[in-house]
C-alpha cells in the first residue's frame, strides 16, 4: 500500500484538525481497498537437484527422455529395490543389525547421488 506524501500529508492534517473527513476517506479508500479473491496457492517445483551432477548424470538424462519419465521411473524404483535386497541380504550374511543395513543403505543413496545416477 502506498501512499503519495502529499496526499497523506494533506489528508492527515485535515484529519488531525478535523476538517474535511469526508475527502480524506475518498483520497485514502481507493489505496486500502483489499481484493476479496480465493488464494491461489502455486504448486511446488518438483525439480531434481542432482540435475547435471555427477559422472552418470548425462547418460541417466538421455535414458529419461528416451524412455520417457514414467517408464524410466518405474526402472529406476525396480533397481532401487533390488539394489536394497542385496544389501539386505549381504547384512543376513555378515550378521549386521538393523541399524547398520539402514546406514548401509543410505550409504548407496549418498553415494547414487554423487555419481549421477539420481539426476
Amino acid at each position: 500500500m502506498a501512499i503519495t506524501t502529499s496526499i497523506a500529508a494533506t489528508s492527515f492534517s485535515s484529519c488531525i484538525s478535523g476538517e474535511d473527513y469526508g475527502m480524506f476517506i475518498r483520497k485514502v479508500q481507493p489505496l486500502m481497498s483489499v481484493g476479496t479473491g480465493k488464494a491461489v496457492r502455486s504448486r511446488p517445483m518438483m525439480k531434481n537437484v542432482n540435475e547435471g551432477k555427477g559422472i552418470f548424470a548425462p547418460l541417466v538424462v538421455v535414458t529419461r527422455n528416451i524412455v520417457g519419465k514414467k517408464r524410466f521411473n518405474q526402472l529406476r524404483g525396480k533397481a532401487i529395490a533390488l539394489h536394497s535386497q542385496v544389501i539386505t541380504e549381504f547384512c543376513k550374511s555378515i550378521g549386521a543389525d538393523q541399524k547398520q543395513r539402514q546406514g548401509l543403505i543410505r550409504l548407496a543413496k549418498k553415494n547414487g547421488e554423487r555419481l549421477g545416477f539420481l539426476a
